[in-house]
C-alpha cells in the first residue's frame, strides 16, 4: 500500500538523514513538495551538502562528491542526493537554480550554522544569467509534456518559468508554485491543474498550453534583458574562505 505522502514528517526523514557516512550542513526538501503539487504517491526528495574530510579530498583515495542513496519507508519512496561542499559551492557560482532552490528550501529537515552562513550569502549569489538554467528547464520539460501529455512536466514547466521570471524581477527565489501564480500574471487554470495532480504522480491533460507556455518563455526572455541584477555573482571570496575554513577545523598548522 503507497502511503499518503502529501504531509512530510520531518522527525521521520531527520531519521533517515541520520544514516548518512559524512557530516551534512544541511538537508533539505525539493522536487515536487517544494514546488506545491505533490501527490499522493510522490517520492520525498531530499537534497542537501555533506563535508568530506580532509584526507578524502587531497589523499589517494578521494572520497564521493555526491552520495545518492534511496529509501522505502512506510510505503513511501525517499531520495536522498548530497554533494560535498566544493562540489556544492562550485554549482552555486555557476548559475545553477536548482541548487540555489535546495538551499533556500523552506522546508528543512536538519541545518546548522554553516547553513545559515550560505542562506546570508545567497543574495551575492544572483545573477540576471539565471534565466538560461531556467529556460533550459523549462524546455526539456515542455518537451517531455508534448510527448505524452503528462501532467507533471507540464506543471514543472509552469514552475520553472514563473520562477524565473521573479527570480529576475525582484531577487527572490520563490519555487512554490501556488505561490508563483499570485506573484506573476500566470494562466488561472493552473490551480486546477495543481489539484488534478494530487490524487495521482502520473495523471494526462488535455488542452491546448503552446500559446501561455510560448508568452511565458517570451516574458522571462524580455525579463533578462530589463534584469536590474548583476551578470557575476560576488560570492566567491566567501565561498572559498568558508570552503577552507570546513576542510581546516581542527588543524594546528606550524
Amino acid at each position: 500500500m503507497t502511503r499518503d505522502m502529501r504531509e512530510l514528517s520531518m522527525p521521520e526523514l531527520r531519521d533517515v538523514v541520520a544514516e548518512q557516512p559524512y557530516e551534512l550542513l544541511f538537508v533539505t526538501v525539493s522536487g515536487a513538495h517544494l514546488y506545491g503539487f505533490p501527490s499522493v504517491d510522490s517520492d520525498v526528495d531530499l537534497r542537501g551538502v555533506h563535508v568530506l574530510p580532509l584526507s578524502d579530498v587531497v589523499g589517494l583515495r578521494g572520497g564521493p562528491e555526491t552520495i545518492d542513496r534511496m529509501w522505502t519507508r512506510a510505503g513511501a519512496e525517499i531520495d536522498l542526493v548530497t554533494h560535498d561542499a566544493g562540489k556544492f559551492f562550485r554549482l552555486l557560482l555557476r548559475r545553477n537554480g536548482y541548487v540555489l532552490e535546495q538551499l533556500l528550501s523552506p522546508l528543512v529537515v536538519t541545518t546548522g550554522p554553516v547553513h545559515a552562513e550560505l542562506v546570508d550569502l545567497a543574495p551575492s549569489l544572483l545573477t540576471r544569467h539565471h534565466a538560461h538554467h531556467y529556460r533550459g528547464f523549462g524546455r526539456g520539460q515542455w518537451r517531455l509534456f508534448q510527448q505524452g501529455n503528462d501532467l507533471k512536466p507540464l506543471l514543472y514547466t509552469f514552475r520553472v518559468l514563473l520562477t524565473g521570471i521573479h527570480l529576475l524581477r525582484s531577487g527572490e527565489v520563490v519555487a512554490h508554485l501556488p505561490t508563483l501564480v499570485d506573484l506573476v500574471d500566470a494562466p488561472a487554470y493552473l490551480p486546477d491543474l495543481i489539484a488534478t495532480k494530487a490524487g495521482a504522480e502520473h495523471s494526462t491533460v488535455d488542452g491546448d498550453f503552446e500559446a501561455d507556455i510560448a508568452g511565458l518563455f517570451q516574458v522571462l526572455d524580455d525579463t533578462e534583458q530589463d534584469s536590474e541584477l548583476p551578470d557575476s555573482p560576488t560570492a566567491e571570496p566567501a565561498l572559498h574562505d568558508l570552503l577552507v575554513r570546513l576542510r581546516t577545523r581542527g588543524l594546528t598548522f606550524l
